[in-house]
Formats: structure tokens, sequence, C-alpha cells
């Protein structure tokens, strides 16, 4: 339990908790929460936040007067996303003159505590019962390493199932009654809401690391080399972090064709069920899934680019370093070059060691090679057609094989894509798809989880072992 200084000192300094005192909450709560929370939006660009905000400044003067909100929606938004407020954030994407705005994980924090003060339909407590004992369950036979009391889970398990298919087999089953449904998709929403909220704050981390980083790198006056085991060694301590090691766990999962199909089948299914009220962001849940998994990603990949450029520009650095000292070495040989000072010599032993010039043996001229130029007469002539012949990859081919197979699904794999239309000239256009860059077409390359793909060239087939890569619809939403 926190000391009374501890929630102090929360009370003071914690953005959510400042969020929750400031005299505008209730705007604040309302209008961020719907637009980054519920809408499950990631980045959008300030003019375009300030617009929303505008228009949900002019209903509420229109419903509670003009004194309402005095304030501008741009000062509103700046506000909020000042160093004292910290409920938004303001950068810069590469390449883009105007800012953009995120929510921070407080604000999320903030909306979600807000959200759990209404009041439920009903408190369900049977399916969070089953839940806490499956967890025990795993925990318990997950971390013994008795194989005989692994063999007797497995077998109690086995006969478990064969009850069950007995009686499957016998015309008995055992359904959900409408409020064990209930239940359940009550807790299975809640869990799934919390897990894309802690993908903000993971994301978060990250970030943090990546600001540290370039302070870091910015204050620096050491070696490059202790630098760089500073530099990876904050690297790896999040990514081999519990909480960085479930995230590529997770991250893996959803990247599964199989394990995203039986996702998709399985929301399908329950929002078909009479007793389940559907909540619409439940209902595309998995996609909002791969999506902020997808841009924490992108911060990871960030650090990378930026300690990629300092290594360059470490580089750089030195080389105009070396530069210069050469320069000046040139410039004082100039100035002296017509000094004639004498020349005075400090040995520290005792008798010098002198070489001599003509101690040393004469120059001895290679012996020329003897090379015979002639060139018999050819007899049968050469077939050159073939030096000649280049085979070019048809670029917009592979573009409109990707997007068709993206018109009726929201990713598709290299593999897939080869099943469907086999390469017509082999390897060659085989990786040409790892090149394709195209609008409205986002490439996914897992250098961690591999895949085979195969081909028949000339009656021969051929196979190779490549990195999983995924084409992915940036928008999400099936065309067909």
């Amino acid at each position: 339990m926190l000391s009374h200084d501890d929630l102090s000192r929360l009370r003071e300094q914690h953005p959510a908790w400042r969020l929750l005192r400031a005299a505008n909450a209730p705007l604040i709560v309302s209008f961020l929460g719907r637009t980054f929370v519920e809408e499950n939006v990631r980045v959008l660009t300030q003019s375009e936040l300030v617009s929303r905000l505008d228009d949900e400044l002019y209903a509420l003067r229109e419903r509670l007067g003009d004194g309402a909100y005095p304030k501008s929606a741009s000062a509103y938004v700046a506000d909020w996303a000042s160093q004292e407020s910290g409920w938004l954030r303001l950068y810069y994407l590469e390449g883009s003159d105007e800012p953009h705005v995120d929510a921070t994980p407080a604000l999320e924090r903030a909306v979600a505590w807000v959200g759990m003060l209404q009041e439920r339909a009903f408190v369900g407590t049977e399916s969070r019962l089953h839940t806490l004992v499956g967890l025990l369950r795993q925990i318990v036979t997950g971390s013994d390493t008795d194989p005989e009391h692994r063999l007797e889970h497995l077998r109690a398990e086995r006969a478990r199932l064969d009850e069950q298919i007995a009686r499957a087999e016998a015309g008995e089953i055992d359904v959900l009654d409408p409020t064990g449904q209930r239940d359940r998709y009550q807790q299975f929403a809640s869990t799934a809401l919390e897990l894309l909220s802690d993908f903000r704050e993971v994301e978060g981390k990250f970030r943090a690391l990546d600001r540290q980083m370039r302070e870091t790198i910015a204050g620096w006056d050491g070696s490059k080399g202790e630098l760089l085991d500073q530099l990876l060694g904050d690297r790896n301590a999040i990514s081999e972090s519990d909480q960085g090691r479930s995230f590529q766990a997770f991250y893996d999962f959803l990247l599964s064709a199989e394990r995203q199909d039986e996702l998709s089948a399985l929301l399908d299914e329950v929002h078909r069920l009479e007793a389940i009220a559907a909540d619409d962001r439940v209902r595309r849940i998995d996609r909002d899934w791969l999506a902020a998994a997808d841009r924490t990603q992108a911060t990871v990949r960030t650090l990378s680019d930026q300690l990629r450029r300092f290594l360059d520009d470490t580089v750089w650095l030195e080389n105009r370093r070396v530069i210069e000292l050469l320069r000046s070495i040139e410039s004082s040989a100039v100035v002296l070059r017509d000094e004639r000072e004498p020349v005075e010599m400090e040995l520290e032993s005792a008798r010098p060691e002198i070489a001599l010039p003509f101690e040393r043996p004469l120059y001895s001229p290679p012996a020329a090679p003897q090379i015979d130029s002639t060139v018999a007469e050819a007899v049968d002539a050469a077939e050159t057609t073939a030096l000649f012949h280049v085979d070019h990859v048809d670029h917009a081919r592979l573009v409109g094989q990707v997007r068709a197979a993206l018109r009726h699904r929201t990713q598709v794999s290299l593999g897939e894509i080869v099943d469907e239309h086999p390469p017509e000239q082999g390897l060659a256009e085989l990786m040409a798809y790892f090149a394709l860059h195209e609008d409205g077409i986002d490439l996914v390359i897992d250098d961690t989880a591999r895949q085979r793909v195969g081909w028949t060239d000339d009656d021969t087939r051929r196979e190779a072992d490549i990195p999983t890569l995924l084409y992915v619809r940036p928008d999400g939403k099936d065309r067909s």
C-alpha cells in the first residue's frame, strides 16, 4: 500500500491525477478519450485535432452558453500538450513539416479509470474465478520439472476430454446459459481493451529509451566504443525484460496468419450470439491490436535508425578530423620550407646504430615475362546470343498481383502470393517482391520467422528459404 507521502507526490506529479483534478476534465476525458482511445487513433495532425475540437467546442457552447470554455481550440491543444499537463504528445514525422499529435499513457489510464466508475449491467464473478483457477493451473504445471507429475496431469486431462467426447456422442452437450455468455464476454471485452491500452504504455517506454539515447549521444565526450556498449546495453535491457519478451511473443502471435484467421472466426461467432450485446470496439479488436503492435514496432525501428545515423555521423566527423590534421601539417610544412635551422638529434642509447645507404643491395629488375599473343584461328563459331539476353522483371505485374490479393484481405504473405502466382522468372522475380514500395502497401519483414516457398522452373522443383514477408494494407479494411 502506498504511503501518505507517495500519494501526495502522485497527486501533484502524475499526469493522470492532474487530469482528473483539472477544471476542464469533462471536456478532456470525453473529447480526447473518444478521439484517441475509443477510435484507437495513434496519430493525428495538429490541424486535424484542432478542427475536431473546434467543432466540439461549438456544439458545447450552443448548449451551455457562449461563456463555456472560452479559449480557442488551438490554445486548449497547446495546453494539453505542454510539459505541465502531459496528456498529449506533439512530434514531427520524418519528411513532414506539420506537427502530429498522439495521446499519452497517462491520458489512457485516466479515461479507463473514469470508465470503471460507470455502473455495469451486472458484475460477473464465475468467469473470473475460472480464469484465476486456469492461471494457477498453468503456473503449477508449467513450472513442474517432474516428468511423472506432468504425465499424471496429461492423463487426467485426456480422461476429461474422453469423458466430454463420450457425452457429446451421446447427445449430452453442456451449453452456457445467456448469463454465462454475457459474463465471459464482459471479461473478454475488459481484458481486450486493457491489452490495447497497454500498447501505448509499451510504446511510451520505448520512446523514453529513444529520448535517453539521444540525450546520451548529445552529451557524450568519451570513446565511441564505450558509448556503443552503453547504448546496446540499454536496448537489450528493454528487449530482454519481461515486458519486452511478452510483447515480442504477442507480436509473433499476431503475425501468424493461422492465429489471425482463428481469432477472426471466433469473434464473428461470438458476436452472432443473441445474448451478446455487440461492442463495435471489441468486434474489431484484432485489427486494432495489429495496428497498435505495428506502431510499437515502428518505434523500435526508429531506435535502430537513430543508432545507425549516429555511427554514420561519427565516422564522418572522425574522417573530417583526420583531414583537418593533414591540412594543418601541410600548412606548417609550407611555413617552415624556407627556414634553415640546424637539425639536432638526441639519442637515448650510448651507441647509435648507423645504417649507411651503400650497405643496401642494388636494385635488381624482375625478369620480363614472355607472353605469346598468337591466337589460333577458331574453327567453330560460338553462340553468343545468350550473353546479351537479359530478363527484366515486370514490377507493375507484381504490384498488381499483391493488390489483387489484398483486395479481400488485410494482409497476405509472400508464400501465398507465390502459391497463387508461381514466379515466371525464377529467383529474380522472387527477390523483386522484397523491393516493392507502393502507396497503400506496407511491407513487414520478420527475420526471426522463416518460411519456404516453392515453384517449378523448367520441370525442376525449386525451393527458397526466406524471412517471413507480409504485405499489409495500412487502412486495415476489407474491400471485398
